[in-house]
């Protein structure tokens, strides 16, 4: 990797953010499989993000917290899907969107440490905000 940003990163430009879906209609099933697909894709994306960025100190280090924080939640999802009970389930949920969160921190900081131009993951950040309501609101519902 070059020591800054060149301009070019291999994703595809076309693999933009989800429009928000109205799961109103998904049954419980068709709603996790949805959503677990999305979270999936925006996990494989912060890698692609983290693949592309310089070979500094810096870069590497907000790489390092990004996987690991995007990995836990996609890992933390499937086991939201398997859960036994609302408080089992409530439980995975709120690890998942502390973790999605957190993801958003790393992604808004590559920003902020102009690693990465704003434009680049400005559709990545929407998505995940995008499921980070969805999710909260999914986890809200069980606690109702």
């Amino acid at each position: 990797m070059t020591e800054s940003y060149n301009g070019e990163f291999d994703w595809d430009e076309n693999w933009l953010g989800e429009p928000v879906a109205d799961y109103s209609s998904f049954s419980k099933s068709q709603f996790l499989e949805d959503v677990g697909r999305r979270l999936t894709n925006v996990m494989l994306r912060c890698l692609t993000v983290c693949r592309a960025l310089p070979n500094r100190y810096e870069a590497q280090h907000f790489s390092h917290q990004l996987i690991r924080s995007a990995s836990s939640f996609a890992a933390n999802f499937r086991a939201v899907r398997r859960s036994r009970s609302s408080k089992e389930y409530f439980a995975k949920l709120s690890l998942v969107i502390e973790e999605l969160d957190e993801s958003l921190f790393w992604l808004e900081t590559l920003v902020a440490a102009q690693l990465v131009p704003e434009q680049r993951l400005a559709d990545l950040i929407d998505e995940g905000y995008q499921l980070l309501k969805i999710l909260s609101k999914s986890r809200k519902t069980v606690s109702d």
